[in-house]
């Protein structure tokens, strides 16, 4: 029964918490802590994501306006923004990643079965990166430029329901490439990248794995063309070869065929050349899994534009990468909701739903139900007339 609980608290009735509490054990987040847990912690930023809170100021505000619901909520400590402050300053940051790798595993069964346009029954990711810029003089330690911060979030995107599968929070400086040496490549997966990624020796190291990769082609590549099958031009195609690589480097980095289409697309005007380990596929098949490599685009635009960030409620890394991690697991749990529910609704109409029922004791059903927020008009109204008629 949901009778007199908030809608946070039952958002939060779908966290594990019983893996929470391994993960906080793990790196000994509430050792000597008598006051304001770990848990205590992941709530008030949870609830910042949520309602699009600005500051810690902000935070501190929001939830000593309301003192009789925060135990409700589960908070069960006073909210003091220089509490939070230490916290995020102190606390290993590793307990929400790894707690948001648990999240994410159950929001990836969840949507195991989920379409994203193409009829592939293996796993499909999308890998790329995107960059946050940061104040130099107040984040010094993210160094990008002489003059200029940043972070970058490095991130295989799972095509079914948009999961990120992996992240990784690396400074400015770090090239896309050299992500590939981190992560770890499934079997029969397909890994859509674009041209940054595009290293031989990196790629075979994919090809060993037993998984597939997508890829643009550079215009110094040099090859050899061995074969040439037949096209269907209509469909925009305009060639499919199998070939080697011929460079000095390249030849020695990646010894074994690839596979080249080139694919000519209307929407923009432009011929895109495509390498790939895979020999099986249509050739067409393959054209249109790397235009699902979009996906990942929208998914940085989602985040931050709905989630908080880009604005930092600390300056050290550990601040910024427990705040990072923490806003992840939010967009997880969103997805997580919104699968359980069974919602029609787009994750952005979600979250916006909650941001203004946050402390409604409403069950969380009902949130969502066309007669919550459906607005009623009255037949009879007692509003004057601006102009007699």
């Amino acid at each position: 029964m949901n009778t007199g609980r908030t809608v946070f608290s039952q958002i939060m009735d779908l966290l594990p918490h019983w893996d929470f509490r391994k993960c906080v054990k793990r790196y000994h987040g509430d050792r000597k802590i008598q006051k304001f847990s770990c848990m205590d912690q992941f709530l008030c930023m949870a609830f910042a994501q949520l309602t699009y809170r600005e500051s810690l100021r902000d935070i501190e505000v929001c939830l000593r306006g309301n003192p009789s619901k925060l135990y409700h909520m589960g908070i069960r400590s006073r909210i003091s923004r220089s509490t939070l402050a230490d916290a995020n300053e102190n606390r290993d940051w590793r307990i929400y990643a790894d707690f948001a790798q648990i999240l994410i595993s159950i929001a990836k069964d969840l949507y195991a079965r989920d379409d994203f346009g193409i009829n592939l029954q293996a796993e499909v990711y999308a890998l790329d990166s995107t960059t946050i810029d940061l104040c130099l003089s107040l984040f010094p330690w993210a160094r990008f430029r002489k003059t200029k911060g940043a972070i970058k979030l490095h991130t295989l995107l799972n095509l079914r329901g948009s999961i990120p599968e992996f992240i990784h929070i690396s400074d400015g400086k770090l090239h896309d490439v050299n992500v590939l040496d981190i992560l770890i490549a499934q079997p029969g997966s397909f890994y859509l990248m674009d041209r940054g990624y595009l290293d031989f020796a990196r790629l075979y190291t994919i090809q060993q794995a037993s998984a597939f990769f997508v890829t643009r082609s550079k215009r110094n590549f040099q090859f050899k063309r061995r074969y040439s099958h037949p096209v269907d031009k209509s469909t925009g195609l305009r060639c499919d070869q199998t070939i080697i690589t011929t460079g000095v480097d390249t030849a020695k980095d990646y010894p074994i065929p690839l596979r080249r289409i080139c694919y000519y697309d209307a929407d923009t005007d432009k011929n895109l050349i495509f390498i790939t380990n895979n020999f099986d596929l249509p050739a067409l098949i393959i054209a249109m899994l790397y235009k699902a490599r979009w996906q990942v685009e929208l998914f940085f635009k989602w985040i931050k534009q709905h989630l908080r960030i880009k604005a930092f409620y600390g300056t050290s890394a550990n601040a910024v990468k427990t705040q990072v991690w923490i806003a992840v697991s939010v967009y997880i749990l969103v997805a997580i909701l919104k699968k359980r529910l069974d919602l029609d609704q787009s994750l952005y109409t979600i979250l916006q739903f909650l941001s203004v029922s946050i402390f409604e004791k409403t069950p969380i059903s009902e949130v969502f139900s066309q007669e919550f927020y459906k607005i009623k008009m009255s037949d009879y109204h007692n509003q004057l007339l601006l102009f007699d008629l």
